[in-house]
């Protein structure tokens, strides 16, 4: 069969999708797919069943019938031709866009309680986490194009499709993440190797490496907390020396909050805002928000500003790094240079002042309403 391609996929598209569109989308036969992969008949036949068992789910049909919009519409001279998967400068680019959604959304995902609510007809999707009183904080904000291509890789699984859809994550997702979790460190770990400017990114985390029972310094130590989680959900699980938690409810809202409206700043065209004029780690301490330009959500951004502007210089700098980056404790304090175990005390204390600003604002907001 010649190979002059008259359709194109995205590389991030599975293989199991590619040959069901292959199949359903240009009238290629299974023996024909198969030949083409090198594979037997039945292998191919089995995953255009399962893609089609699979299409019950909102997100996984949305995705496809997407797909076959944008890359079979011509349907005049799509018999006898096979799908080829792209993967030029451009294409690259945006499956590295589409790392950093995933291992964002991931991350959530870990969290207790957490799923990824879908509505229908919505461009949004928001993943919202159990509070534990019969209330629920939403802690991300995602593209349903993205949510789609999580659930096509089958990242994220859905156990009960209706008018408002919920998924969680699945357990090649966990597997994914820890995957993601990996490379961004490695990437970190290579800016800082080449004396390249620190890079900030909500997805940096630290993998906890040392000894297991005194055998294999390089084998990865067990740890108790999740290297997705939020460093407030860990900090809220630790007590004090009266058995309270060390981050009670309230304060925890008020870094969720944050981190709420962090999320939302970064809709719009300008996806990847830059908030590195409130870290104070190399003498950048300027806190105009005015300074800071871009076409995102509006509102939400400078509700960022004015409350990251009210923390000041260093409660600001651990607030954005451990709420709204998701920084480790332990990396946030080597950056800013603190002693170590410190930085949960900074933390509190920001959160504390935090917790004050949205209740003044919300007085003032009462006053003037």
């Amino acid at each position: 069969m010649e190979n002059n391609m008259a359709f194109t996929i995205p590389a991030w598209v599975p293989e199991g999708a590619q040959r069901y569109l292959a199949h359903t989308e240009t009238g290629q036969s299974i023996r024909d797919i198969a030949r083409s992969a090198g594979c037997h008949a039945s292998t191919i036949l089995r995953q255009i069943r399962r893609i089609e068992m699979r299409r019950d789910d909102p997100l996984v049909d949305a995705a496809l019938q997407s797909l076959a919009e944008m890359h079979f519409s011509d349907q005049s001279t799509a018999s006898g031709r096979d799908p080829i998967v792209t993967q030029d400068d451009a294409a690259a680019a945006k499956d590295e866009e589409f790392d950093r959604e995933a291992l964002r959304i991931l991350r959530r995902l870990c969290e207790t309680g957490s799923v990824l609510a879908v509505a229908e007809e919505m461009d949004k999707a928001v993943v919202v986490r159990d509070s534990g009183d019969g209330g629920a904080t939403r802690t991300a904000v995602v593209d349903c194009k993205i949510a789609q291509a999580l659930a096509l890789k089958d990242w994220i699984s859905c156990d009960n499709p209706g008018r408002i859809s919920r998924y969680r994550i699945s357990a090649s997702g966990r597997t994914v993440l820890s995957q993601l979790v990996a490379e961004a460190e490695n990437k970190a770990r290579a800016r800082n190797e080449f004396g390249m400017a620190e890079a900030q990114t909500p997805f940096q985390t630290q993998m906890a490496r040392g000894p297991v029972g005194g055998s294999n310094p390089d084998r990865p130590r067990r740890i108790r907390y999740s290297a997705a989680e939020s460093p407030l959900i860990a900090l809220a699980r630790r007590r004090d020396r009266d058995g309270k938690p060390f981050l009670d409810e309230e304060l925890v809202g008020a870094g969720e909050r944050l981190r709420e409206d962090f999320e939302l700043a970064q809709i719009g065209p300008q996806v990847a805002q830059n908030w590195d004029h409130f870290l104070t780690a190399g003498g950048r301490g300027s806190f105009d928000s005015k300074a800071h330009g871009g076409c995102g959500s509006s509102d939400a951004r400078d509700r960022v500003a004015r409350a990251l502007s009210d923390l000041g210089p260093g409660l600001s700098d651990v607030a954005l790094r451990c709420c709204c980056y998701l920084e480790g404790l332990e990396l946030a304090e080597k950056r800013m240079g603190w002693s170590a175990r410190s930085g949960k005390i900074v933390l509190r204390i920001a959160l504390q002042r935090l917790k004050r600003h949205y209740e003044t604002q919300a007085e003032r907001n009462r006053l003037i309403g």
